[in-house]
């Protein structure tokens, strides 16, 4: 299992715009091959501060979510939007294994 947090701070008149746009990538997102989660976080403290949380069956998967429509056209979308530059963070998994999974 491959796994990315994505922190993202956004221009706080954009949030409403940011949180539309991230929706739609996430529900195309959650119907690719090889996905197991894909989950959007807004920070309670600071609302112009998201967390997207992605989990995907293996390498190849999570690269390919990078070439779909739906991820270039958020990434194309909400670029405006950024307070400062979004920051991919790739994380070993530790628990679950694969056989906790299936």
């Amino acid at each position: 299992m491959i796994v990315t947090t994505v922190t993202v701070k956004v221009e706080t008149d954009h949030i409403d715009d940011f949180i539309a746009a991230t929706i739609a990538n996430h529900e195309s997102s959650v119907s690719e091959p090889g996905n197991l989660r894909f989950d959007v976080l807004q920070s309670r403290e600071d609302p112009a501060s998201f967390m997207l949380y992605e989990a995907y069956e293996s390498e190849e998967a999570a690269r390919a979510h990078k070439q779909t429509a739906h991820y270039l056209r958020w990434k194309e979308t909400v670029a405006d939007w950024m307070a400062e530059p979004r920051r991919g963070h790739l994380h070993a998994v530790i628990r679950p294994t694969d056989r906790d999974l299936w």
